[in-house]
């Protein structure tokens, strides 16, 4: 969590997970604060913001389990996180984890332009001592347009527990997407995923792994097919940034409303008015997280949850009955 310092600085901080031991500095820094580009974490810790036991290190050099990693940040790329009574949609709670229904809309991380009314201060508000825990204790993120389900820890064990989990592919997170275009049968897209080239706001399948691009993989099957589109369930085997959008638009089956990667709308030929319009209308992606599988950080016990469709993907499907 970034705490705010006189000097007009604020400290991130974190241990070095059994997870990442024997990884390059810069590598487990991204996994660690992947709020920030891989670039802007190796210029800090080449300005020598970053230290590791109290020691400056290479972006090259290894860290291993326990170690304990600093770095200080200007204080004008961070927001500084207030607790906000916002309403959560509760799926599950105990004194150990959180589930929750994301909603349309609703942006996981304070940043700029959106300092209040994110998922985090809402955390702040709810969980006793989320002040002290790593984002809040928020163990992976939806985008502020894709809905569904999340899960949060409510302590620092948890949050290290289901962080490891998450790394070991051991979390298993499976998406209801509706798409462009008639998918013939089911399959999976293994696509490196990396900032674009000329848009760096955008992610982009790159053959080049130097470039930053990550390891991603995503598996999908045909749930329902419509006359022009096709819902699909998806299931990452990877979490990179955009994935699910990204793989999609990859294979010429783009997300229906994606406004960054769904490229024009396609409207079918001799559609009613009605059908036309709820198209046109859908002005965010597709895009549901359905169900969360994981073992719980301190029972063990194998857990599932889901989420109900949202209602306006669920009123979209209803016309697309139509066609």
């Amino acid at each position: 969590m970034p705490i705010e310092l006189p000097q007009e600085q604020q400290i991130l901080e974190a241990a070095v997970p059994q997870s990442l031991t024997g990884m390059r500095l810069d590598q487990a820094l991204s996994r660690l604060f992947d709020q920030y580009s891989r670039a802007r974490l190796k210029q800090w810790i080449q300005s020598g913001r970053v230290t590791v036991e109290q020691q400056q290190r290479k972006p090259k050099d290894k860290v291993y389990t326990g170690e304990n990693i600093v770095v200080r940040v200007d204080a004008e790329v961070e927001v500084v996180w207030q607790a906000e009574a916002i309403p959560l949609d509760i799926i599950f709670e105990d004194e150990a984890i959180l589930v929750i229904n994301k909603p349309v809309g609703m942006v996981v991380h304070p940043a700029p332009g959106h300092s209040g009314g994110t998922l985090c201060n809402a955390l702040l508000h709810h969980v006793a001592n989320a002040e002290n825990l790593p984002r809040a204790g928020v163990v992976h993120r939806l985008d502020k347009d894709t809905s569904g389900i999340m899960v949060v820890a409510k302590t620092l064990s948890a949050h290290c527990y289901l962080v490891e989990k998450l790394q070991a592919r051991e979390i298993a997170r499976e998406y209801i997407a509706l798409v462009q275009g008639e998918v013939t049968a089911g399959g999976t897209v293994d696509a490196a995923i990396g900032r674009h080239k000329v848009d760096r706001k955008r992610m982009a399948v790159r053959g080049d792994l130097d470039s930053g691009a990550k390891h991603a993989v995503t598996h999908y099957r045909i749930r329902q097919r419509y006359h022009a589109y096709t819902l699909l369930d998806v299931k990452l085997e990877t979490g990179r940034t955009h994935q699910i959008r990204v793989h999609m638009a990859h294979i010429h089956f783009p997300i229906v409303g994606d406004p960054v990667y769904g490229g024009r709308v396609r409207i079918p030929r001799q559609c009613s008015d009605s059908v036309r319009e709820a198209i046109q209308q859908f002005k965010r992606q597709a895009l549901h997280a359905y169900q969360l599988t994981l073992s719980h950080p301190v029972t063990k016990e194998q857990m599932q949850w889901q989420a109900p469709l949202a209602d306006d993907i669920q009123q979209l499907l209803t016309k697309l009955e139509t066609l």
